[in-house]
């Protein structure tokens, strides 16, 4: 059996053992879009996180049996044609539960408590000429007592909403498709959510329930000094909107996802004048050394499962 993995740099460095125990293995850093035919060769397993597999390359190789997905979002592969092909196809989910849970306290605390400017007091030695024991120029207050609202209660946001929880907030949620109703949390309508909440916290899939959800009408309804976290996916957030209001409605804004990655480079985040409210990560939330060695045996489970 031949495994090819098309882009392992977005693995990290993820012990990639796993999947030399099963065949032939092959790893590419990285795949463009002209290189996809020459790095699968002859491949009858592929494992891809974000390179994509359209009905030209299914059609191209017939030798295909299995398509598995570093991920659990599916959108990147042609599920149609890989069915009409008889190539299945395979992805991974609950691998990064924790992960993403923790990074999104990560960047919570990093907004509420403006630890970065702390940190820069620090390192151009403020701290050292100042004639106090202390130093609070950012005022920061306790998630204790505060209503926290999410967006998406699928595995992820329950484990966001127990950790809240623990903090005393008053955990709140919106379902974006409607079929959530978990009964340990109050269920809200969106504008309800939006206008009532102090933290907001986005785990929901990209959809078109969830395309824009997050516009600037919906923005405006926000309270003064709320903290939209985004640890969902891009497009869920009009970004242009967003950073209008952080400079405008003096919103807090974290996010783990962008609509197109790599970040554009003149990308209306880039040009917010109030930095002290926005901060972002390029798409690491998922990816602890734990998660990612979780994520990758249970690729490599897959492939075994599959019986080729």
């Amino acid at each position: 059996m031949k495994i090819v993995l098309l882009d392992a740099q977005t693995l990290g460095d993820s012990d990639l053992s796993p999947f030399e125990k099963l065949g032939d293995f092959t790893s590419y850093p990285l795949t463009s879009k002209e290189q996809r035919l020459l790095h699968i060769g002859d491949g009858d397993v592929i494992i891809t996180n974000k390179v994509v597999i359209d009905e030209e390359i299914i059609k191209a190789n017939p030798q295909l049996k299995l398509i598995c997905i570093a991920a659990t979002g599916m959108n990147n592969v042609d599920l149609i044609a890989a069915e009409k092909a008889g190539v299945m196809v395979k992805n991974v989910s609950g691998y990064s539960t924790e992960s993403v849970a923790q990074s999104t306290f990560s960047m919570l605390f990093q907004l509420i408590h403006q630890s970065r400017y702390y940190d820069n007091y620090i390192q151009s030695k403020g701290w050292c000429n100042s004639p106090s024991f202390t130093h609070i120029s950012r005022p920061f207050g306790e998630i204790k007592g505060k209503r926290w609202g999410i967006i998406g209660m699928g595995e992820i946001g329950r484990r966001v909403a127990e950790i809240a929880a623990v903090f005393g907030c008053e955990v709140c949620y919106f379902s974006a498709s409607g079929k959530n109703n978990q009964q340990a949390y109050q269920q809200l309508d969106l504008t309800t959510l939006l206008s009532t909440s102090d933290i907001i916290t986005i785990h929901a899939p990209l959809n078109e329930n969830t395309h824009n959800l997050i516009d600037q009408q919906a923005l405006k309804q926000l309270k003064e000094g709320a903290v939209v976290i985004n640890m969902g996916r891009g497009g869920i957030i009009n970004e242009a909107a967003m950073a209008e209001a952080v400079d405008q409605l003096g919103i807090y804004h974290g996010t783990d996802v962008l609509e197109v990655e790599p970040m554009i480079a003149d990308h209306p985040y880039l040009s917010v004048q109030a930095k002290e409210r926005l901060v972002i990560t390029p798409h690491t939330a998922w990816a602890s050394q734990e998660a990612r060695k979780k994520l990758v045996q249970m690729v490599a489970d897959n492939i075994e499962s599959a019986n080729l």
